[in-house]
């Protein structure tokens, strides 16, 4: 069962103001909070092992408010939040922080900052490196189980896909990139990653082995080769969602990357090349890149794989 636990006006003495004189001396501050989570069964059994202490929540926050300097209020409701998602069982927190009394003049109220985040947001700040936002976007429509992420490189997708639940085969060429990634799953104590290294470009008569009707979701990212295509549909199960997002030929006019057009798609190529999909989102455009000051012309799609005659859904 779903709930909300409330705190408000809870009050501390702290440290926080940008300038020395203002942080020379505790001054009242106070925390607001909502936090969404699921109480279980504390409704009927009474017990307070069924539910979140909010004591204990508020014992922490003013641990955590008076144990450090602060110059801003947003640096403190960051801390707060990042100690409220890692002790507790929380999905969404509200929180307001506030000086009860700042040292502006004509304000004879409190100024503060709110914050409202989820834990997957959360979690998507405080990932190094974030997983695309084509990936982030359309996970709604990823169904949960094995997913096969191709030319995985160091697994920015894969460790992202881990966390949320999902058993991962990330498959690369780079067998550094890929140790990488089991270094970085092992340190995060994400034990559903495991890795393979292969060449899926060998010259003919080589015929990639991806599996045949084993993943639920087959992720790729910025990877062009074409005569994949077949193995990739083929590894899917009935029923399985393939995202996929590339460069377009755009891309190479616009900013000459990649570096040969050949690793671009040509217009509306991805719908042709996985006409035997059903097609659940596409766009083909300009779109923003990994960083918040760049943009890159990509295909975007996402595809699943029709059930079979028959099947029940």
């Amino acid at each position: 069962m779903s709930g909300r636990i409330i705190i408000e006006q809870l009050e501390f003495r702290g440290r926080c103001g940008v300038t020395p004189e203002e942080r020379a001396r505790p001054q009242p501050l106070a925390v607001d909070l909502e936090l969404n989570c699921q109480l279980g069964p504390a409704g009927l059994s009474d017990n307070l092992t069924h539910t979140i202490d909010y004591a204990r929540v508020a014992q922490r926050v003013v641990e955590v408010g008076t144990a450090q300097d602060s110059r801003l209020l947003e640096a403190m409701a960051e801390r707060l939040l990042a100690m409220l998602f890692e002790e507790f069982p929380i999905e969404r927190v509200k929180l307001w922080v506030r000086k009860l009394h700042p040292p502006i003049n004509y304000v004879t109220g409190s100024v503060g900052v709110t914050v409202e985040r989820t834990r997957l947001t959360q979690q998507l700040q405080h990932a190094d490196p974030a997983p695309a936002r084509f990936l982030v976007q359309q996970l709604h429509r990823l169904p949960k189980g094995k997913v096969l992420d191709i030319a995985a490189g160091s697994g920015r997708h894969s460790l992202f896909l881990a966390s949320q639940g999902y058993q991962v085969d990330a498959i690369d060429r780079d067998a550094q990139a890929l140790a990488e990634l089991s270094a970085a799953a092992q340190t995060r104590q994400l034990t559903t990653i495991t890795t393979r290294t292969i060449d899926l470009e060998q010259p003919a008569p080589y015929e990639p082995d991806l599996g045949k009707e084993i993943y639920d979701v087959i992720l790729v990212f910025f990877y062009l080769y074409r005569s994949l295509f077949p193995y990739i549909i083929e590894a899917l199960k009935p029923g399985g969602v393939l995202l996929y997002e590339t460069f377009t030929i755009d891309n190479y006019f616009h900013h000459k990357h990649p570096k040969r057009w050949e690793f671009c798609l040509a217009h509306n190529e991805l719908l042709r090349l996985t006409s035997n999909l059903q097609v659940l989102h596409y766009d083909e455009g300009n779109h923003p890149g990994s960083q918040t000051s760049d943009s890159v012309y990509t295909a975007q799609l996402v595809a699943h794989k029709p059930m079979r005659s028959g099947a029940s859904t």
